[in-house]
């Protein structure tokens, strides 16, 4: 009987650990050939407009600033490319619909009227964010690669805060460049 009361409050816990995860999706430019892009510097008027605190401004920056280097990048005061970020945080309610029953009226399950049911409703409320890092070709102008990753904040613990940003900027960093596909694995695909 205290098992299967445990059961709402194991499944509340399973999803609330699978929210830890990062969903990342980019589109780009396909024209572009990003092996040429080798230097970048971050466009300030696009960060000032970001609706984030400024600590946070400077954990992504200093996020960005790491998985640029690691991708062979240099910060340069003549970039090829500039990196603007766009963030959002929406307050995400979550009801989960506890109706777990059996036995009935009569005899049997746990007594004379039967038994073990639980019934109710459980909230959970949760911070979710969304980053986009936009990079811009400075010659052209123009949106060349745009990352997008979305997950759940940590609001109170600044050490646990500073590790998830920098977490989802390494999964959204991880999907660039594209992999842009040649023309005959294109062909291959469009022929199966």
């Amino acid at each position: 009987m205290k098992a299967l009361r445990l059961l709402p409050l194991l499944a509340i816990m399973l999803l609330i650990s699978s929210c830890s995860t990062v969903r990342v999706t980019s589109d780009y430019d396909q024209s572009v050939n990003f092996n040429e892009y080798k230097t970048y510097a971050f466009y300030k008027p696009g960060i000032d407009k970001a609706e984030i605190s400024d600590l946070d401004k400077r954990r992504v920056l200093k996020a960005i600033e790491k998985e640029m280097e690691t991708k062979g990048f240099v910060k340069s005061e003549n970039p090829e490319v500039l990196i603007s970020i766009f963030a959002k945080a929406n307050k995400r309610v979550d009801v989960y619909q506890n109706n777990f029953g059996f036995g009935g009226w009569g005899w049997g399950g746990f007594g004379p009227w039967g038994g073990g049911a639980f019934y109710g409703n459980n909230i959970s409320e949760r911070t979710e964010g969304i980053l986009y890092i936009d990079l811009l070709d400075v010659d052209k102008k123009q949106l060349v690669w745009q990352g997008k990753g979305t997950a759940t904040l940590i609001e109170n613990d600044i050490n646990k805060r500073e590790a998830r940003i920098q977490e989802i900027v390494k999964e959204i960093m991880q999907v660039y460049p594209p992999a842009i596909a040649s023309s005959n694995s294109e062909l291959t695909r469009e022929k199966i």
